[in-house]
């Protein structure tokens, strides 16, 4: 993205989900953008109705903010380190000495944005977190 809240661009690299999906995405394509929209400009400007609309499929409220919270509660919770949560998020590092050192290259976040998309597909059953084995109790008695 380009144009950010705080000025800088913003690339990230997408998971295999994500690119599967806007492959799926661009073959089913009515205009040449990923995302179209009803108005003059061809795309969405604003995802109010989108969200309008998985509101009311779904029952559960929420705002852009609170996507952004579960992300990055989610990433922390992977064990992701600070500084590709701040990455990820676009946040400044201008404050952080540390981070001023750090050479950045945009490839060290795949595998971050890979176990992220990897958690929601688990909690969504997309994908099992884990093969489920049945284990029988040893039985003790006499020979």
């Amino acid at each position: 993205m380009v144009k950010t809240k705080n000025n800088e661009s913003h690339t990230l690299p997408l998971s295999d989900f994500l690119y599967d999906l806007l492959v799926a995405r661009h073959e089913k394509k009515i205009n040449d953008y990923v995302f179209p929209g009803t108005g003059a400009a061809g795309h969405i400007i604003e995802p109010r109705k989108q969200m309008a609309n998985v509101t009311k499929a779904s029952g559960v409220h929420f705002t852009v903010h609170d996507l952004r919270r579960t992300f990055i509660t989610i990433a922390e919770s992977l064990d992701i380190s600070v500084y590709a949560l701040k990455r990820l998020m676009n946040h400044k590092m201008s404050n952080d000495v540390t981070a001023g050192y750090i050479i950045t290259d945009v490839e060290r976040l795949r595998k971050p944005m890979q176990l992220i998309t990897d958690y929601f597909l688990k909690c969504m059953g997309v994908i099992r977190s884990a093969d489920i084995i049945g284990i029988q109790p040893l039985q003790f008695g006499s020979h």
